[in-house]
């Protein structure tokens, strides 16, 4: 039975009074703990006074979030991905001064660099009461759900209807091997499973299925046969191509879309998500039309590259790149600590870890987990037909510290969250979802070329061929998807 109109405005009207409340109620807060803001005039006001000018700074504020931030974000679409993130905080702080100047004479003021800090934690603490509110009101969660199923019809040209055969959802868990993921799905020494999510759905709905990659296992080479069709003349992850005098990485935007062309036409179709599919943090698109973090076209120039509109929907919601920054800097923080750790107990093997490494990771770990993932609740609501998304941070991490390491274990158990998260959101979904999880390749520990060695294997074949070999040898560039990500995003 459906709620009364009256009652649906009400609940909205409660929902937006409390928002504005919390977001009042933190600005006190804040101009009672920083020292460069104050919600008074010089001369003092009373507790009312103050009171008022937080209400309507707050309120101002608000107004300014849901009105104009959109449009400033999808105005700066076309900016590199991580620069825009970073800029969400200055244009979040500059709104929070527009708000306080609407206050009268002189009452609310804040240096700019406070202003960033304050209006960062008042779009947290809104966002948090947003949707705590909006979750436990079902009606709403329902309403809105429907709203979106209205939308993808009149896309479609549908009439309606709920025969809509199931979706699928293809998560991939970058790197993951079979012995690993059965390892994170046991109890341990009566301890709860790595991965509980994943370990609930093997005894109930999912099954556990090994499979072997061809000979170059590595993800350019089956994610291009899962998404394309074909993976032929793909021996490596880098390789030299004598036809056209090419060094071949398949990690690079412009070698991905090279190699993403020529499976297209040997199979003779654009792929697995064709139909109404999107496309999530991949090497290759799949023929989808929605795009977010897919490296085959990052190098395109201009409004027409799709990639970018992940993004959007992101960083609509300033408390996103909030709690991602956030997340980000405890990352950093995180890697430092265990990496300190492994060179203190001597763990072999190890690689180095220094560098850009740390920020790397993270942005594999956080940042990319966390625009992928939305975009694939955003994908589910909408009802997409097909939906496959790369989760590369356990991959990152693997390279680094070991597939079997307690680092490594702690991503999984991350990604179990996302997971979960993905799921509970199916549930609420115009259609039915069937969760598929998969991965590209998996991987052994051992030693690398140079630290097994002394020198890299380039360098042998230098000395082998009589050509020169510099007595400081370059460091060589990580495997890793998230690396060329990272760059693509600055870029």
């Amino acid at each position: 039975m459906q709620k009364p109109r009256w009652k649906t405005v009400g609940g909205t009207l409660l929902r937006v009074a409390a928002v504005w409340a919390v977001s009042t109620l933190t600005m006190l807060a804040l101009a009672g703990i920083l020292p460069d803001f104050r919600l008074k005039s010089g001369d003092g006001d009373t507790a009312t006074q103050i009171a008022i000018t937080a209400a309507s700074g707050a309120g101002a504020f608000g107004v300014l979030s849901a009105l104009v931030w959109p449009l400033l974000v999808r105005a700066l679409l076309l900016m590199p991905a991580l620069v825009l993130g970073l800029l969400v905080f200055v244009l979040n702080g500059s709104m929070l001064l527009i708000a306080l100047s609407v206050n009268p004479d002189g009452r609310g003021a804040a240096e700019p660099e406070t202003a960033v800090v304050v209006a960062a934690v008042m779009s947290a603490a809104s966002s948090a009461t947003s949707t705590f509110l909006t979750v436990r009101d079902d009606g709403a969660y329902r309403r809105r759900l429907a709203r979106l199923a209205v939308r993808r019809r009149r896309r479609l040209g549908e009439d309606g209807g709920s025969d809509e055969p199931p979706g699928t959802v293809f998560l991939q868990l970058d790197g993951v091997g079979h012995a690993v993921l059965r390892e994170a799905l046991r109890e341990r020494e009566n301890r709860p499973p790595v991965m509980p999510t994943v370990a609930g759905w093997l005894h109930g709905t999912h099954k556990v299925t090994p499979w072997r990659t061809d000979w170059s296992s590595q993800t350019g080479a089956s994610q291009l046969g899962i998404l394309h069709g074909s993976n032929e003349d793909v021996p490596a992850f880098r390789w030299y191509e004598k036809k056209t005098g090419e060094v071949m990485v398949s990690n690079r935007p412009t070698s991905a879309a090279v190699l993403q062309r020529r499976a297209a036409a040997r199979a003779r179709h654009d792929g697995l998500l064709t139909v109404d599919g999107a496309s999530r943090g991949n090497l290759f698109t799949g023929g989808a039309d929605q795009l977010a973090l897919v490296l085959s076209v990052a190098a395109r120039r201009g409004k027409h590259n799709r990639s970018r509109s992940g993004y959007f929907a992101y960083f609509a919601d300033p408390a996103n790149a909030t709690r991602t920054a956030v997340s980000f800097l405890a990352e950093v923080v995180r890697e430092i600590c265990q990496s300190t750790r492994a060179k203190l107990r001597r763990e072999t093997p190890r690689v180095k870890r220094g560098g850009l490494y740390p920020f790397i990771r993270a942005f594999a770990t956080v940042v990319e987990r966390d625009v992928v993932v939305t975009a694939v609740m955003g994908d589910i609501l909408s009802g997409r037909t097909a939906i496959y998304a790369d989760l590369v941070a356990y991959d990152e991490v693997a390279h680094h510290s070991g597939p079997r390491s307690r680092d490594a274990r702690q991503v999984l158990a991350r990604l179990d969250c996302s997971i979960a998260l993905i799921a509970k959101v199916a549930e609420h979904a115009p259609r039915d979802y069937r969760i598929v999880l998969l991965s590209d390749h998996g991987q052994s520990p051992g030693e690398t070329f140079a630290g097994a060695y002394g020198l890299r294997l380039e360098d042998l074949v230098r000395a082998g061929c009589g050509l020169p070999v510099s007595r400081r040898a370059g460091r060589t560039p990580s495997g890793a998807e998230a690396r060329e990500a990272g760059r693509a995003a600055l870029r």
